[in-house]
């Protein structure tokens, strides 16, 4: 049985606050929701801090009402937050007073100027969506981040973020035009650069806008030569209240120096005008390797007199993860392995430009740079060539930062000191000291980074649940500020300040006052996201400390040892959101992409998930060993129903938050392949499932599905008249009302014995295989069956039998068992298991005769390979190989060239946890000499049985918009792999999409 637990209580203050912003005319979503507050109460840190309340703008109109009522005095203990993507790696987005979300509503690109080459954005708009939105004009918003598909342009902004490329581009700052700001009391704030009379005119305003003005003014008129002695000449000099920068290029007074850097502790940005630059036509990276990631760092000073546009450096740790994810297998030509000499540093470094010509001469030119030089020993390089090469590459790149999250054990690699900068001629002797520090406390570390702009990614490997290990943040963290100072560099020299903002009056020393005076011109209270970069003058309050923020593992470390490690696939979630990603071509989060909601995300779901782990073992129950069975279910039938009534009626219990976001994820398992760190939302959320319904009675909704694939074959002998009364009005409307299901399908009338007689297909049986004579066995194929494709879409089934038979091999139909993935879908595991159990001892026993198993869905035959293996008591189930797979190994290498376009829409569940197989059908379409091209989609919307539920009707229709609607109609036909996903666009668009194998049938047919 799980146990009843809420959420503390918030202050009333808060209530009063949010109550009254009602009364404001406050037009956006407010939530006091445990749930909602647990999910916003991490970022990409160490760090976690629980919000009292969260607040959702839907304009700068909004944010007006927020900053209006807390500059009452009634009011002046509220704080207030601004958050955006939540990528941060130093808690800048975490409080303990309000959060208030920009990304949700204001993500709007408002303008687009092409000629003038320039962009106006709501804050929460996302660096990937503005991007896109600029491509067909040839334009692109820089500098590049890891973070680009999530982190929103409001944020950039707050931290001045630089990334790859900031050598050539800049920093956000660079590229800041005009801003928007929302001033505490309400008033709003237009920021550009400003002409001495102008700036002349903003001073004497009487108002905030204008003390703001004149403090900076006197600041820059009395300080200038602190200001030039104390900021370092470095290409990322991230301070914050950037004073070094308050006159432009061209003499002008320009504010947004100051607000750029200050992570929401001055304003709000509600809106920014952008520069943007046109996209270099042509880019090739040379991928240079090095047996030593020091010799990578000492090379990189002199590759950078080559003047490329970037150089990024991978250590050996990064690159061994890299191999063990879905990514390689598309960047793997470019790191070829050496067992006698491994690859343990890269340096990756890009030359653009729009002349191909002059940059394949340049390139030319250092290649022949590398061949000549013998400075340092290199172990080869590699080209990619081309803007798509270039990507995936990068790709690989990008998922440094969560990839260094997933190595195993509970020790991991962790930013708190992970972005400091140093002039980049100080590189290798700087990280050579700062390893000597980590060693000498023997930790562990992975490092990446941007070493054309002395910066590199360093992270310690602690695990942060173990007191004595958590404990090492400060003193490495005062070793590392002071390393950096001494080397001519900054502790933050990328990500921002955060929660590290107590070195900041050390570093600035005598200059900290100024910093002071423009805070307590913006928020003389210290309001806004107070504890960071600065206090006001004679504030009672100081900077928060590195060792008083709370960390996450605090909280972990409460879960009982024996829990957090079954369920480390949420418990290890890192933050860094990948599965925030903006692009709806991409298959993760389907659930988080509709609603916008980020608890219906991964990390959303992960984070709930650790919150009630936690309260549940402060209320002493064992999760670990509930009971499961007939015997339990029955016992426990009446608490069940009365826990159930109490819920109707209102009941507060946490367990409710964490169900209603379990119930939202379509189980695509998108997350299990694509998230760096293999958060696996389906396994948990099955878990999570099995014992909620413990507690609270399950709809008979979830009966019905998880007995789907055992009453099928029973319901199939009359398909007539079960298509007939499934398809009557008035059953539908039961459904939809009384049992919560919609658009269910109807059993195929295909006469599959037809079939069977006509190719001689029999019952796949041991006795019967092993009487086969080895040449036999080379030339057949078990088909096991799946409840979709054998009762729903029959012809299919008829179709591979066909193909099989074409290519000359004898096909046995394995006799018809359940899979079991509705069971686990739901959080059946009891009947789950005993169904994995005797579905494998049946294949592993076909298996054993050595004729080769295949599987028609792509999502329930990688369940044999997955879900399966965590079943106790099953020992093993043997492959039950995709039919590209399968083709692969069986179509002749040569093929007549032949006419046809072809588009792949696969489904996502193979894509994510099988991205070769993906391949492997363009690789089997061209040995017919067909063309196929694989689409990028997201999900389609179905994932099962989930769009065929009514509460989902709504979400499914939105994720299939998203993506899947707007891909029907290009050049090409479309082909789909999944059952579900041809079943939602036959729903939704009223098409028939085929399967590949039907192509592949049609061309040997002639």
């Amino acid at each position: 049985m799980i146990a009843r637990v809420t959420g503390t209580a918030p202050a009333n203050l808060y209530s009063d606050f949010l109550n009254s912003l009602v009364d404001a005319g406050f037009r956006g979503q407010r939530s006091m929701d445990h749930g909602i507050r647990t999910v916003l109460a991490t970022d990409n840190s160490i760090y976690q801090r629980l919000p009292q309340a969260v607040v959702f703008p839907v304009d700068a109109d909004d944010v007006a009402r927020i900053a209006a009522l807390m500059a009452e005095p009634r009011f002046r203990k509220v704080k207030l937050t601004p958050r955006g993507g939540g990528t941060g790696t130093n808690g800048q987005s975490l409080t303990d007073g309000i959060v208030v979300d920009l990304s949700r509503h204001m993500n709007h690109i408002l303008e687009i100027n092409v000629q003038e080459r320039w962009v106006r954005v709501q804050a929460g708009v996302v660096k990937d969506q503005l991007n896109a939105a600029l491509k067909p004009h040839g334009l692109f918003f820089a500098p590049e981040l890891s973070t680009s598909n999530r982190a929103t342009i409001g944020g950039m902004i707050n931290t001045d973020a630089s990334g790859q490329g900031s050598c050539t581009y800049g920093k956000t700052r660079d590229h800041v035009l005009e801003l928007h700001t929302v001033l505490l009391g309400g008033q709003h704030l237009h920021t550009r650069p400003l002409s001495e009379a102008e700036l002349e005119q903003a001073c004497a305003e009487p108002d905030r806008a204008g003390a703001v003005y004149q403090t900076a003014r006197q600041i820059e008129e009395t300080q200038g030569e602190l200001i030039q002695s104390t900021f370092p000449e470095l290409n990322r000099c991230l301070t914050g209240y950037d004073l070094a920068h308050l006159r432009d290029e061209h003499g002008r007074f320009n504010l947004n120096s100051v607000l750029c850097g200050a992570e929401g502790s001055l304003g709000y940005v509600v809106e920014a005008k952008l520069n943007v630059l046109p996209i270099p036509s042509y880019s090739v990276l040379v991928n240079v390797r090095y047996s030593s990631f020091m010799d990578a760092l000492r090379d990189a000073n002199a590759l950078m007199k080559h003047k490329p546009l970037s150089i990024e450096t991978v250590d050996s740790k990064v690159l061994l993860l890299a191999m063990k994810d879905m990514v390689w297998h598309s960047v793997a030509e470019y790191f070829p392995a050496n067992a006698e000499r491994p690859t343990l540093g890269i340096n990756l470094v890009e030359f653009s430009g729009d002349d191909p010509a002059e940059v394949n001469a340049r390139v030319s030119a250092f290649v022949q740079h590398l061949q000549a030089d013998r400075s340092v020993e290199r172990l080869g390089h590699t080209l990619a060539e081309g803007r798509e090469a270039v990507t995936r590459v990068y790709t690989m790149r990008k998922r440094s930062v969560g990839l260094l999250g997933n190595v195993e054990g509970e020790v991991r690699p962790q930013p708190f000191v992970e972005d400091t900068a140093v002039p980049p001629e100080q590189l290798a002797d700087y990280i050579a000291d700062f390893r000597a520090l980590l060693d000498s406390y023997g930790l562990a570390y992975g490092m990446f980074g941007h070493v054309d702009a002395g910066v590199l990614h360093v992270r310690p490997a602690l695990d942060m649940k173990d007191p004595a290990q958590a404990a090492l943040v400060k003193p490495i963290s005062d070793a590392v500020a002071d390393l950096t100072q001494r080397y001519g560099g900054l502790l933050w020299g990328e990500h921002g300040k955060g929660l590290r903002s107590e070195y900041v009056p050390a570093y600035f020393g005598e200059l900290y006052p100024a910093l002071q005076a423009i805070k307590g011109a913006f928020d003389p209270y210290n309001q806004l996201n107070p504890g960071k970069i600065c206090t006001p003058p004679d504030s009672s309050e100081g900077l928060i400390k590195v060792n008083e923020a709370p960390l996450r593992g605090e909280y972990d470390r409460q879960i009982d040892e024996r829990v957090w490690q079954s369920y480390g696939s949420a418990v290890h979630c890192n933050g860094n959101g990948a599965c925030y990603n903006f692009d709806p071509d991409d298959a993760m989060c389907p659930s988080w992409k509709a609603t916008r909601e980020r608890q219906h995300s991964p990390k959303g779901r992960a984070s709930l998930i650790r919150e009630w782990l936690r309260l549940q073992g402060a209320a002493n129950i064992d999760v670990l060993s509930t009971a499961r069975g007939p015997a339990s279910w029955l016992k426990g039938l009446p608490t069940r129903l009365r826990n159930s009534r109490a819920r109707k009626q209102g009941e507060a219990d946490f367990s409710h938050d964490v169900y209603d976001a379990m119930a939202g994820c379509l189980a695509c398992k998108s997350c299990a392949g694509q998230c760096p760190i293999k958060v696996n939302v389906p396994d948990f959320r099955s878990r999570f499932l099995e014992l909620y319904h413990g507690r609270y009675q399950r709809p008979l909704r979830d009966y019905l599905i998880g007995s789907l694939e055992f009453t099928l074959p029973y319901l199939a002998v009359m398909p007539g008249l079960y298509n007939s009364i499934m398809g009557a009005g008035w059953t539908k409307r039961i459904l939809e009302r009384r049992v919560g299901m919609v658009d269910s399908p109807l059993i195929s009338g295909y006469n599959l014995q037809a079939t069977l007689n006509r190719y001689q297909v029999r019952m796949a049986k041991p006795e019967i295989l092993r009487k086969l004579t080895p040449a036999e066995r080379e030339r057949s194929v078990v088909l096991v069956q799946d409840a979709f494709t054998r009762y729903f879409e029959t012809p299919l089934l008829g179709s591979f039998i066909e193909l099989a038979h074409r290519l000359g091999y004898q096909i046995f139909l394995a006799p018809y068992s359940a899979n079991g993935k509705p069971l686990h879908v739901q959080g059946f595991l009891g009947a789950f298991a005993k169904a994995a159990i005797r579905n494998a001892t049946q294949l592993k026993a076909l298996a054993e005769c050595g004729v080769p198993l295949v599987g028609l869905d792509p999502a329930m035959t990688l369940v044999y390979r997955q879900e399966y293996q965590k079943v106790a008591g099953l020992d093993d189930c043997p492959k039950v190989a995709l039919v590209q797979e399968w083709l692969m190994g069986v179509l002749p290498e040569q093929a007549p060239a032949a006419s046809g376009t072809f588009r792949l829409m696969a489904h996502c569940t193979e894509k994510t946890n099988a991205p070769v197989s993906v391949r492997q059908w363009e690789q089997v379409f061209s040995r017919l000499g067909l063309k196929l091209t694989t689409e990028s989609t997201g999900c389609c919307g179905m994932s099962g049985t989930y769009g065929h539920e009514a509460r989902n009707q709504a979400t499914s229709r939105t994720i299939f918009e998203q993506s899947w609607a707007g891909k029907l109609d290009k050049e090409g036909e479309p082909l789909a792999t999944g059952y579900s996903c041809r079943s939602q666009v036959k729903r939704l668009a009223d098409r028939k999409l085929r399967h590949p194998l039907e192509v592949v049938l049609q061309q040997l047919n002639g």
